[in-house]
């Protein structure tokens, strides 16, 4: 929007990775503890949630791109409707270009990157957190931990050399996710306690990004762990 005295304000997008991967975790454990979980009841959720808006989105965008898009940006655009239908939007910008590039705001569907590496997620983790589940909560939340490490360690080296890939794919931003996940593990069975100076450190923690932060930094990265 241009506002530059919001430079960090992407990493909004790290907070919504990390409450995602709680939320989803949560209802994951909750149902396999009560003996409940179903993968198609769990996709079914996921679904009445998430399409109704993006089919708002593309329906509102398509007339808008028909009139004003040249040729060339509303076939670009097209491509990405169907990207975006198979959430595998990020996928399909990541090949396109940078997040950051200057014909960024010429995509309307360019947000949608992150409701890829999101649906990806929810199609591989839940079956992962199954199997785990058949050894035991504690193997289940060591599987999580070190899946984490991996993925924060890809991150970090793709930071360096892959920035494009590093922003846009799962296996570099899985890592947020599983932070949210393990929340969801320390939180099982238990009511969650008050903890006003740590709130009040996590949220001073994000705002610091928001303001401190900008697209000249390797991000995702160690940098991430801030508003993460």
């Amino acid at each position: 929007a241009g506002f530059s005295f919001f430079s960090g304000g992407f990493v909004g997008v790290d907070v919504f990775f990390v409450i995602s991967g709680y939320l989803i975790t949560q209802i994951i454990l909750e149902d396999v503890s009560r003996g409940t979980f179903s993968i198609a009841r769990f996709y079914e959720r996921r679904a009445r949630r998430i399409l109704p808006a993006l089919f708002a989105v593309i329906l509102v965008t398509m007339p808008v791109a028909l009139l004003w898009m040249l040729p060339a940006q509303y076939e670009a655009y097209s491509r990405s409707l169907v990207a975006v239908t198979l959430f595998v939007s990020n996928l399909f910008f990541w090949r396109e270009s940078g997040y950051f590039a200057a014909e960024a705001s010429e995509k309307p569907l360019l947000h949608t990157w992150s409701l890829g590496v999101e649906e990806q997620y929810y199609v591989l983790f839940p079956l992962a957190l199954l199997i785990l589940w058949r050894f035991g909560k504690q193997r289940a939340w060591i599987g999580v931990v070190i899946a984490a490490l991996i993925s924060f360690g890809l991150c970090e080296y793709a930071s360096r050399y892959y920035n494009s890939a590093n922003f846009f794919l799962l296996p570099t931003r899985a890592w947020e996710l599983f932070v949210g996940s393990l929340c969801a593990f320390a939180h099982m069975h238990a009511a969650p306690k008050k903890q006003n100076l740590l709130s009040a450190v996590g949220l001073g923690l994000i705002l610091f990004a928001v303001l401190a932060y900008d697209e000249h930094m390797r991000l995702p990265s160690a940098y991430t762990l801030a508003p993460v």
